[in-house]
């Protein structure tokens, strides 16, 4: 007997019956393939994607030169692990990074397979190096799902709810104000000696808080302040950098340089692989074997980045990230004068999304948020929303969508506008 063809309601009872519930996801389509900025459904539709896999994509699903060199790696070898039998494609990719990242002076690396991972240990150097046990992050933040991880970020639920207690020696303060730097010394009488500060960790755009980026002057304070007391500042990258605000690191708008940055998310175009990258000194503070991961470096997923790498400087992708936040904040400001539910435009280069609100008190409205991203979803469009109210649309569309992908999209996502303000 053949078997069943699949759909993706099969898809969803299976699923039911063999994976976490705690494990939600966004949509019901289940996918088959995908390339450029499509994505298809086992049952063969196709849907423009403007969530990129929570910003993985940014060069594209499987672009040519990203499965060719996979494809190459894996036919070589899967696996050593680099703490056993190192290889050169992992150097290659270090040296890379080492000289792509903000700061003249030596850098080094270290290669891990996550986000929350790169995080969890920027936090680990931080603390061997200064000796201190300390850290200061943001409201809104978004660090990660590890308990150290998790501890750093702000919201609750879904991310910290029952999964308590949590990390010590973590501390938050509020994120953007024009007095925030400011605010740091007061945080430092109130909350926390600034002596016990190993680092200070933000997001340049945060992304899951709901796309907000501080204004000019605002790192170079707050560079400035840490500097003053001896203590590192991180720069989380894990959303905001591979060129998504137009710039290879979004940090570098604000011309800081920070002692480690993270990197993930589209540094392996959807392989895991993330990143540690910062001042030499600071890396080789931690003792042999003090680092490392039985998966860190993986040969595969270094190639893979090493060729995401080489599409940014040869296809012109941060040209096409600046092009594209360009489109996306000119149709945004136009509906923000067409649609009263929209507040904020929230966030830079084509990191970019707005706020819904409704009534006169302009108050969060997630409810409608959801409702907007199910009526995209049933037209085609895969559209994503964040922020702490759950009330901002996001968009993280891959930089090479073409004009009539992106066109089709926003016309979705229009209709989907005014249909929501039809039933407010």
């Amino acid at each position: 007997m053949p078997p069943l063809p699949l759909t993706n309601p099969s898809l969803q009872e299976r699923r039911a019956k063999a994976i976490s519930a705690g494990v939600a996801s966004l949509t019901s389509l289940y996918v088959a393939s995908a390339r450029g900025a499509i994505v298809r459904d086992v049952e063969g539709r196709e849907y423009i994607d403007f969530g990129g896999g929570i910003g993985v994509m940014n060069i594209g699903h499987c672009h040519p030169r990203v499965v060719a060199a996979i494809r190459g790696q894996a036919e070589k070898f899967h696996h050593t692990c680099f703490m056993v039998s190192p290889y050169e494609v992992a150097v290659r990719l270090a040296e890379k990074l080492c000289r792509l990242t903000p700061g003249d002076f030596p850098k080094k690396a270290l290669f891990v397979n996550s986000g929350a991972e790169a995080v969890e240990n920027a936090v680990k150097i931080a603390r061997c190096y200064t000796k201190r046990p300390a850290v200061i992050v943001f409201e809104n933040a978004y660090h990660g799902r590890t308990l150290l991880t998790m501890t750093m970020t702000s919201k609750v639920k879904p991310y910290k709810f029952g999964f308590g207690p949590f990390a010590p020696e973590i501390y938050r303060m509020p994120f953007g104000d024009t007095a925030g730097p400011e605010k740091l010394r007061d945080f430092f009488l109130q909350h926390v000696n600034p002596e016990a500060v190993a680092c200070v960790v933000a997001e340049p755009v945060q992304g899951e808080g709901g796309f907000i980026a501080p204004p000019p002057g605002y790192f170079q304070e707050l560079v400035r302040i840490c500097r003053e007391h001896g203590i590192l500042f991180v720069a989380d990258e894990i959303q905001s950098g591979m060129g998504r605000t137009g710039r290879m690191f979004a940090i570098e708008h604000w011309g800081v340089a920070p002692d480690l940055l993270t990197a993930a998310k589209s540094l392996g175009a959807g392989m895991p692989i993330a990143a540690v990258v910062g001042r030499a000194e600071i890396l080789d503070a931690v003792h042999p074997w003090g680092l490392g991961g039985t998966y860190g470096a993986n040969p595969v997923a270094c190639a893979a980045a090493l060729a995401v790498l080489e599409v940014f400087e040869e296809e012109d992708m941060l040209g096409k990230a600046r092009r594209l936040g360009e489109k996306l904040k000119a149709r945004f400001e136009m509906w923000r004068q067409r649609f009263p539910q929209i507040g904020e435009i929230r966030g830079l280069g084509a990191m970019l999304g707005f706020t819904l609100v409704r009534g006169t008190e302009r108050a969060p409205a997630a409810e409608e948020a959801k409702r907007l991203a199910a009526f995209c979803l049933e037209r085609g469009l895969i559209l994503l929303v964040c922020g702490t109210y759950s009330n901002v649309i996001r968009v993280l569309a891959p930089f090479v969508i073409t004009d009539a992908e992106l066109e089709k999209g926003l016309s979705i996502l229009e209709a989907g506008l005014e249909e929501i303000g039809r039933s407010t």
